[in-house]
């Protein structure tokens, strides 16, 4: 039989979720041009990433996507189980991404919010929105995991130091610089006509501009997090990345920040968290529902 007439194969859902979840991460790292962040032009402020890097990384956390939606997809609901079962997941998913990067951290702050993000779209119905999916990712992420490591991270001394929230307290109160700066940016963006490249731009930056960053704090406290959100909202003010003026103010936002060596490396991990809820709400499935 030709392979054009072999009957469609069933789509997944697990598997599906955990696709989307990869392409989201892909789709950030290949979008460009993103201030001091890995694109297709370099490695932005990071001396030991590139896009290649990107990618491989990308794809090794697909085993760890689909697990957790197996996992939620089995319990049915939040519980304290399922957390626990998504905190080993993730840790596993990390030795999994560390083992590909040869010790790089790519995507650790990606696979907490994904993950989250993924373990509720198997727990709810697949045509909700993207504000219920992100109170059960938040319901989620209040359960205190009993097994997670107590160490203090980068990122969880920075929040501390400087009062911010941080990656987990954006989870907790769900995800709101995604919920109500991202996607309703991305939304009008591409209204407006911009191109779908400019929208998840104008996406990002929207993110950038609210979000209290603990990878730039990290790298160039207070006054890294200040120019980045300054910069940000100037682009957008300018008529975004899609105008003449936004792309001269983007490009001095990127010259800025990689002069203070600041990523906004959690911007970009909530930027893959929009473009994932976005497709889901597109709830395309190039597989045959099942």
């Amino acid at each position: 039989m030709h392979a054009l007439n072999l009957p469609a194969l069933p789509c997944v859902w697990a598997e599906q979720l955990a696709d989307w979840a990869v392409d989201a991460l892909i789709d950030e790292a290949d979008l460009s041009p993103k201030p001091a962040l890995v694109d297709r032009r370099g490695n932005g402020a990071h001396q030991d990433l590139h896009l290649g890097l990107m990618h491989a990384s990308a794809l090794s956390l697909w085993p760890t996507f689909a697990a957790m939606a197996e996992a939620a997809a089995q319990a049915g609901s939040v519980s304290l189980p399922l957390r626990e079962a998504l905190g080993r997941l993730g840790r596993e998913g990390e030795v999994a991404m560390l083992h590909t990067t040869a010790g790089v951290n790519t995507h650790r702050g990606a696979i907490w919010a994904l993950g989250l993000l993924v373990a509720a779209a198997a727990l709810v119905p697949r045509a909700s929105s993207a504000a219920v999916l992100a109170e059960h990712a938040a319901r989620l992420a209040q359960l205190a995991d009993r097994y997670a490591p107590q160490q203090p991270s980068h990122g969880s001394e920075v929040a501390r130091r400087y009062a911010v929230g941080g990656a987990r307290e954006q989870a907790q109160l769900g995800f709101p610089a995604v919920i109500q700066q991202g996607l309703p940016q991305l939304r009008r963006s591409r209204a407006a006509g911009h191109g779908e490249q400019n929208a998840r731009l104008d996406a990002l930056l929207a993110i950038m501009a609210t979000l209290g960053d603990t990878c730039v704090l990290h790298r160039a406290g207070p006054v890294g997090l200040a120019t980045m959100q300054q910069g940000a909202q100037a682009v957008l003010d300018a008529g975004g990345s899609a105008s003449l003026a936004g792309r001269r103010r983007l490009h001095t936002l990127d010259t800025q920040l990689l002069a203070l060596n600041a990523s906004p490396g959690g911007a970009a991990d909530l930027l893959a968290a929009c473009l994932f809820i976005d497709r889901l709400e597109q709830g395309e499935c190039p597989r045959s529902q099942g």
